[in-house]
């Protein structure tokens, strides 16, 4: 008995799996979807692209509580506009100031970094650029030397008169 009703339940599933096999997957694709589907796909794959006329800056020699600036110019090479979210440098003697604005393909841009001169000896400072580039993220450098004042004294530009 248990084998009869076992083989009529096998029978009832093997019976079922091939009616509904019986369509073929390709004839419910439907066109429309794929072509919708194969455009969006194309956008997705136009990005921005930072190009810089340079990622590292060095200052050379500098004197302590000697404010600094400079400016990273870049272009965006890709195919869609470019759209810087933040960026950040590792600590607050860096400051970076970056353009708000998209910037379409083919324009350029600034990124004004501001250092503060602090610090003792040889210094590297690293700017972190949150955009929406294929990597994310762009890393720039400033780097100086950075010597006492001529008595020796160290000054910070934040507490000087």
């Amino acid at each position: 008995m248990k084998r009869t009703v076992l083989s009529f339940a096998l029978a009832a599933l093997v019976s079922v799996f091939a009616i509904s096999c019986k369509e073929k997957a390709s004839d419910k694709v439907i066109e429309d979807n794929v072509a919708v589907a194969s455009a969006r796909d194309q956008v997705q794959k136009k990005l921005p692209v930072m190009q810089f006329n340079k990622r590292e800056h060095d200052f050379g020699n500098i004197v302590s509580g000697t404010p600094q600036q400079t400016v990273f110019t870049f272009t965006n090479t890709g195919d869609a506009p470019l759209i810087i979210t933040n960026a950040e440098s590792t600590c607050g003697c860096t400051v970076p100031e970056y353009p708000r604005d998209p910037i379409a393909p083919g324009q350029t841009g600034e990124l004004l970094v501001k250092f503060n001169g602090t610090g003792k000896n040889q210094v590297t400072k690293q700017v972190t650029i949150t955009a929406n580039t294929a990597a994310g993220k762009e890393i720039l450098r400033i780097k100086a030397f950075v010597e006492s004042k001529a008595d020796g004294s160290v000054v910070s530009p934040w507490n000087s008169k």
